[in-house]
Formats: C-alpha cells, sequence, structure tokens
C-alpha cells in the first residue's frame, strides 16, 4: 500500500513537471514567433502612442511579406545607436522602403517626389534632412512626433534585420484600446 501510495504521488509530480514544461516550452514558442507584450517608454509616438501604453507585437508578418509604409514598426537598437549605448528595442513609423528616395522639407515628408500625407502627425517636423535613397535592406523609420523623437533623421536607416515585428494591438489603457 505504501509502494502504490508513493508511486501515484511519484506520477503526479512527474505529469505536473511535463505539464509545466510543455506551458513553458509553447509560452516560449509563441514569444519568440508569434507576438509578445510591448511598454511604449516615451513621447516619441505621440499623438499615435503614448508613453505608459500597452501593445502586442505581431512577429510573424514579416515572414509573409516585407514592411509597408506606415507600419508601426517594434526594431532591436541598429548598431549605431548599440554604440551610444542604447540597447533597448524602439518603436517607430516606417516611412521610406528600400528603393525610396526621401526627403524632409519645410515639415513635409517627400517620398519618390510626392508629399506624404500624414494625418497621424500633429505638428511638422522643424527640420530639414536629404533627400536620400533608402538602400535594399533597410528602412526610413521616423516617430509620429516629428520634434521629439530619436530616429533616422538623427542616426540613419534602419537595417530590416533589427525589426522584431509590428505593432498589432494596443491593450492598455482600456479606454485606448486599439488595433493597427
Amino acid at each position: 500500500m505504501n509502494s502504490s501510495a508513493n508511486r501515484g504521488a511519484r506520477n503526479e509530480w512527474i505529469g505536473a513537471i511535463k505539464t509545466v514544461g510543455v506551458g513553458l516550452l509553447l509560452a516560449w514558442g509563441l514569444r519568440t514567433f508569434v507576438g509578445e507584450v510591448c511598454y511604449i517608454p516615451s513621447d516619441s509616438m505621440q499623438p499615435t502612442l503614448w508613453a505608459g501604453d500597452r501593445l502586442i507585437v505581431e512577429k510573424w508578418v514579416y515572414d509573409i511579406h516585407a514592411p509597408q509604409r506606415g507600419d508601426i514598426v517594434v526594431f532591436h537598437a541598429p548598431p549605431v545607436l548599440v554604440a551610444q549605448g542604447i540597447h533597448d528595442d524602439l518603436i517607430k513609423r516606417v516611412i521610406g522602403l528600400p528603393g525610396d528616395v526621401v526627403a524632409v522639407t519645410h515639415g513635409s515628408v517627400f517620398i519618390n517626389g510626392q508629399r506624404w500625407l500624414e494625418p497621424y502627425v500633429e505638428t511638422s517636423a522643424d527640420y530639414n534632412m536629404g533627400p536620400l535613397t533608402i538602400p535594399l535592406g533597410h528602412y526610413l523609420v521616423l516617430g509620429d512626433n516629428r520634434n521629439h523623437s530619436y530616429d533616422s533623421h538623427d542616426w540613419g536607416l534602419l537595417p530590416a534585420a533589427n525589426i522584431v515585428g509590428r505593432a498589432w494591438l494596443r491593450f492598455y489603457p482600456l479606454g485606448r484600446l486599439r488595433l493597427f
């Protein structure tokens, strides 16, 4: 009786360990390949995103297609930022795609000679940039809060390999729930 009780308790522990192991493996797989939660630490994406917002970033989407103009992307700090001691992931909006010629003049963005309309920007840029041609494998990313964002106009182009994923859902604060 004692040995069967011990065997039953041991089997329960083995079952619990297997369950926890499978759960951890699934959580790791989801976070690595599907999506993860992202916290917005600054106002560089206002008015679209505010400091303290929390998002779900979908990671798999760029396995299907390349980033599109207007996508809000989360990315690992590129080498130029790492050299400055910035190691955190960042979030900005894709403006220039590979092959585009982009300029910022008199507060407006021009892409391939055409003014790009940006309803998500409240205040025009107080800087000029370019024109510059975006090489293959790179993107020009800017914050929506143009004059208060440390972005491609300051540090250069974003390598495609650094992109983690696209903002998909703001889930906090609840009153500002939104799909992107």
